[in-house]
């Protein structure tokens, strides 16, 4: 028997229960997955809470790495005894065994242990397409990351120096300063939605950034738009402080003619050529040191519960895995 981590509905942490499930015999098209790492992520705590739609029961995590035990009929892309990683689903990573569809599997390098791809694919994909597609981020760019102390800012910072941008990061609190400075920040800020934009413009000359990467959502909108030069995009991928207000056409003219866009990994990994390629830059850029995995802490599988309050609670320092 396997185990794995079950909602029977939405809710605080008590819904995280561990419960015994067999062990199936792939379809066409999938692999059976003994995992060793799972990730997890920011998005597990929004659906567990019911802030994106679940369809429970249901099991939960995006992101995970292990090695094939067995392969259905038409799989040629894998085979038993490969180690693979995946990002992005379908939902149910919280197991110790899994059913998976072959081809959002990722083969591991040596030089990458299971560990490591857990806690860098699902974060690493999305610094990938938010640096190269969203933005085009290259020498001279001017940059502004929220989040820069916390697991996918660590890794977006250093990437976005590895592309020459000068990068200001913005943490929550000061004792995260720091840090946000060891990732290669140029100038980190504590959040302060009031002076925030007035910052920004004093550290950049009063032109303002090129991007303003905003996880934050409601609380930072006004400061984000505020911190523009004219022209610039604002990014807006995340919503740790709720869902940002809609913003007035008009208020994107009057501040510069803004850009603003709400992207998804979902989007930027829709095809499995896609997703493939973006994984395969991850993994390069780990092989190459440009970003590191940090891990800050491993949890037994059967203490989801705990790893999502300490994520809930921001206690973290940097990405958190699961291990069944």
């Amino acid at each position: 028997m396997a185990k794995r981590i079950v909602l029977q509905q939405t809710g605080g942490v008590e819904v995280l229960q561990l419960q015994d499930t067999p062990v199936q015999q792939p379809g066409p098209g999938e692999v059976w997955l003994e995992q060793s790492a799972i990730g997890v992520n920011p998005l597990d705590v929004l659906q567990r809470k019911g802030g994106a739609a679940l369809p429970v029961p249901c099991g939960l995590g995006l992101e995970g790495a292990g090695r094939v035990s067995a392969v259905g009929a038409g799989v040629t892309s894998v085979q038993a005894g490969d180690r693979v990683g995946y990002a992005t689903g379908p939902v149910g990573g919280y197991a110790s065994g899994r059913l998976f569809p072959a081809e959002r599997l990722v083969k591991l390098p040596d030089g990458v242990s299971d560990e490591q791809a857990a806690a860098v694919l699902f974060k690493g994909i999305t610094a990938q397409y938010l640096l190269t597609s969203t933005y085009t981020v290259g020498p001279g760019a001017r940059v502004l990351i929220y989040g820069a102390a916390g697991a996918l800012g660590q890794l977006m910072v250093p990437w976005a120096k590895y592309f020459g941008a000068s990068v200001i990061g913005v943490v929550s609190r000061p004792q995260s300063v720091a840090r946000a400075q060891a990732a290669g920040c140029d100038h980190v800020l504590v959040f302060d939605a009031v002076t925030l934009a007035a910052q920004v413009r004093e550290l950049t000359a009063g032109q303002g950034v090129d991007v303003v990467y905003d996880s934050v959502g409601r609380v930072s909108l006004e400061a984000s738009l505020d911190s523009l030069r004219p022209r610039g995009l604002l990014v807006s991928f995340g919503g740790t402080s709720g869902a940002p207000a809609a913003i007035e056409m008009a208020t994107l003219n009057a501040k510069g003619s803004l850009f603003v866009t709400r992207p998804s990994l979902a989007a930027h990994t829709r095809t499995p050529e896609e997703y493939q390629a973006r994984a395969s830059e991850v993994l390069a850029a780990l092989g190459a040191g440009i970003i590191q995995a940090r891990i800050w802490r491993s949890y037994p599988l059967a203490d989801a519960a705990r790893a999502h309050e300490d994520l809930e609670q921001g206690r973290t320092e940097g990405a958190l895995i699961l291990t069944p």
